[in-house]
């Protein structure tokens, strides 16, 4: 198979989708590799590594696209890199289609088939392609409240683990999955108080379990959510409805609830974002503020750290890059279900639900292209 690897241009994305690494197993296993110009140096891997390992070097994104059978990439295409996708063409990257009609929209037009990192699903309900991000995304989640807390970058001036006669900040995370489990240990890790808000009690004994004494756990419901959010410092959204959009669990009208400088990090603002009052940001502008309260939305959080980023997301997605590249898409979905949920939208057709009902679209039966 024909293989593209483009440069990602979404706003200070620095993440490039395969290591030279994973360009040496996919040519070892026969398969042609084409690299953008420049496309690794965000993440500290030069054009020569990539020649090394066997890729060759094309000098634009046309280039890469137009000869690709498959396109490797990290965050979902951008309109400017709508018009070249194809049909028949398998595109292999984060989608999060739910929280973008018109990238979906731009997609079923173009014909391509869509398979979603983020959905890609173990009988065990985990999400083997989202998880390296989710945990590079929650230890962030915190580093960034902890920064945006800082008086001068318009926080409370909270220490978030405090000194000896001072109490600690107070981090309320709501969800207790991934995301919300790496938050916890990293707030933890610095001193803080810790509330993890979930709604699966098995998941709360565990995390009961596992998490340090000043970690304590609740379940959340409206009442709890409110109860804990009037003290926080710093809010972590940590909820996820697997390629669907994620539910507003915090209303604009309860941020007069909150203290005054406090911050939140919604790290589902991908998914929509579990906050009422978010909206995507950029690492070059990532804050901003509703009622008082500093809000941080960026929406690819891991390309701030892309060198950990990129090899954590290699080692997980080129096992079934590989197996893609190898079998094609259709025999690679029928021999493995996990993979068969990645599909997302094939050929003009949804075929995830949570698409579907996120925009109101036809929804058709995987196996009817499989």
């Amino acid at each position: 198979m024909i293989i593209g690897v483009p440069k990602e241009i979404k706003t200070n994305e620095n993440r490039v989708a395969l290591v030279p690494a994973g360009v040496e197993a996919l040519v070892g296993a026969g398969h042609t590799v084409h690299v953008e110009r420049g496309a690794g140096e965000g993440s500290g891997f030069g054009d020569s590594a990539y020649v090394a390992a066997g890729a060759t070097i094309l000098p634009t994104a046309d280039d890469v696209w137009a000869k690709a059978e498959m396109i490797f990439k990290v965050k979902e295409p951008i309109a400017i890199e709508w018009p070249r996708m194809r049909k028949g063409q398998l595109i292999y990257t984060y989608f999060h289609f739910a929280a973008d009609e018109a990238l979906t929209r731009a997609v079923i037009k173009s014909g391509a088939v869509a398979v979603a990192y983020e959905t890609v699903q173990l009988p065990s309900g985990e999400l083997p392609l989202l998880t390296p991000m989710s945990e590079v995304a929650g230890r962030m989640a915190v580093q960034e409240g902890a920064k945006y807390l800082e008086r001068h970058h318009g926080g409370s001036g909270i220490l978030l683990g405090g000194v000896p006669g001072v109490a600690p900040g107070r981090v309320v995370i709501i969800g207790g999955g991934v995301v919300g489990t790496n938050a916890a240990k990293m707030a933890a890790g610095l001193g803080a108080h810790v509330t993890i808000l979930d709604i699966s009690l098995e998941r709360l004994r565990y995390l009961d379990d596992v998490m340090p004494a000043n970690v304590d756990t609740a379940y959340s419901n409206r009442y709890n959510i409110l109860e804990q959010i009037s003290t926080a410092d710093l809010v972590v959204g940590a909820v996820l409805l697997p390629g669907a959009k994620a539910p507003h669990l915090v209303k604009r009208a309860d941020l007069k609830r909150m203290k005054p400088g406090s911050v939140i990090v919604d790290v589902a603002v991908d998914q929509g974002g579990c906050v009422e009052t978010i909206r995507p940001t950029t690492h070059e502008d990532p804050t901003y503020f509703v009622d008082g309260i500093l809000h941080y939305a960026v929406a690819n959080m891991p390309g701030g750290v892309p060198r950990t980023s990129t090899l954590a997301l290699t080692n997980a997605t080129l096992p079934y890059g590989l197996t893609l590249a190898r079998l094609g898409w259709q025999e690679a979905c029928r021999r493995d279900p996990a993979l068969a949920l990645g599909l997302n939208v094939v050929d003009g057709q949804v075929v995830y639900p949570g698409v579907a009902e996120a925009f109101g679209l036809p929804l058709a039966d995987v196996r009817s292209v499989l």
